[in-house]
């Protein structure tokens, strides 16, 4: 595979990690993206030792409205051209819609969609220019239902979902991609971060983040546009299309306790 360059968000953990590493093996340059500067240099230096791969660091706070202008013209100031963007960052909060900080809410709506959004615009014309490339973009299987006591961050993967695969349909036969995964509860930091862990949803099983990145992308160089990872997860996202929503809103609510 000739060299191409990956960028990642949310590299320094979980999924944005192990998808580095499945791009860093097939010789993928790569631009790390995260808060945590000392977490994306050591993981630089992983992959540049394992794989010999070139690797830059770009630690950048996503929440804040001038990060995605502020990463393509850094980018463009070194001549970085980007053939595969992968938007990872992301994160959730449990707890009632009325209750829980506004900031943080409207931080979760500019991390999971304005900054998907954003970039994606950024980044997909010159592309399509080129004739090649693609976006693989991080949802979670939230996004095939309601959430209630998690209700902005099922809405933000919703959107994720939904705009993946109308600009999915808009790339066939451009040679530029768009993939959406769509992956199920996982064994990293957002269980923590998002006050889930200890709920049912969890208690249930956590797929590692290995296995779910590697399907992700698998499912890429694929060419696929939804992937869920685990046939569980798989049963879950078709029986929610199927099911009463009355019914699919209350079971949802009873798993985040």
């Amino acid at each position: 595979m000739a060299e191409e360059t990956v960028l990642i968000t949310g590299a320094s953990s979980g999924i944005g990690r192990e998808l580095a590493r499945c791009f860093a093996g097939s010789g993928s340059a790569l631009v790390l993206i995260a808060r945590r500067e000392d977490r994306l240099r050591e993981l630089g230096k992983e992959l540049s030792s394992r794989y010999g791969v070139k690797t830059r660091v770009l630690p950048k706070d996503l929440s804040l409205p001038t990060a995605g202008r502020e990463i393509e013209e850094e980018l463009r100031s070194t001549g970085i051209q980007i053939d595969v963007l992968v938007n990872n960052a992301g994160f959730g909060d449990r707890g009632a819609f009325a209750e829980l900080g506004i900031e943080r809410q409207m931080k979760m709506v500019q991390v999971n969609v304005d900054v998907v959004t954003e970039l994606t615009r950024r980044f997909l014309p010159a592309m399509l220019e080129r004739g090649k490339g693609g976006v693989l973009n991080v949802a979670s299987s939230a996004a095939f239902q309601p959430g209630p006591f998690m209700s902005v961050y099922y809405a933000t993967k919703a959107y994720v979902l939904h705009f993946s695969e109308g600009v999915a349909e808009e790339l066939r036969g451009t040679g530029v991609s768009m993939t959406c995964l769509c992956p199920g509860p996982t064994v990293s930091e957002f269980g923590e971060d998002s006050h889930m862990d200890g709920t049912m949803i969890f208690r249930m099983g956590a797929m590692p983040a290995a296995r779910v990145a590697r399907a992700g992308y698998d499912g890429y160089r694929a060419g696929k546009v939804i992937v869920v990872p685990g046939l569980r997860n798989k049963l879950v996202a078709f029986s929610v299309r199927t099911g009463p929503r009355a019914m699919v809103r209350k079971i949802v609510k009873l798993l985040h306790q």
